[in-house]
């Protein structure tokens, strides 16, 4: 039994260690899909940033539980015929954590998608129109918490001139 407890002791040491020496850019990888490839003008579509997040760490979420945390945020630079609505963040968990004691903080784990609602303009150049995000966020683990980053993410959007040769695309990441 001292054995186990031991070697436990050592795996949970060695973890806290291996925290301390991932860069925060490295916690999560985002990974941007369209929902209809090719769009055509006049046509709403969204844009979701899937943000994979690595075991052991969290983000906080875009609804910050307490003022002095970083929230999670995306912002696109809209190219010429693209109307951008808001943002679509989902909700958090609320956890609790060595670091923050007897307060619970909302938070995302795992993987979590973020939505940009867009409209295709009538003028909206034609063919491939990439559209500039950038992601940024604060990653903790259960014992520290990283610097903020902020991570550059490109969407490619597929303009037609009409609306009968657009195609959904990535029904699983908008099924959500």
């Amino acid at each position: 039994m001292a054995i186990v407890l031991a070697i436990l002791a050592a795996w949970i040491s060695a973890a806290g260690v291996q925290a301390q020496n991932v860069s925060a850019k490295d916690v999560v990888a985002p990974t941007a899909y369209v929902s209809y490839d090719p769009v055509g003008r006049g046509m709403a579509l969204q844009v979701a940033v899937v943000l994979k997040i690595r075991p052991g760490f969290h983000v906080n979420a875009h609804e910050v539980s307490e003022e002095y945390l970083i929230p999670t945020e995306i912002r696109a630079e809209v190219p010429a015929g693209f109307k951008a609505g808001n943002v679509l963040y989902p909700k958090g968990t609320l956890e609790s954590f060595a670091f923050a004691k007897d307060k619970k903080l909302n938070v995302y784990t795992d993987t979590v998608t973020v939505k940009l609602p867009l409209t295709v303009l009538p003028d909206a150049p034609l063919g491939a129109q990439h559209l500039a995000i950038k992601l940024k966020y604060q990653a903790c683990s259960q014992e520290i918490c990283l610097p903020p980053v902020t991570k550059d993410v490109e969407a490619t959007i597929n303009v037609v001139a009409g609306q009968t040769g657009a195609k959904a695309a990535n029904a699983a990441v908008f099924a959500q």
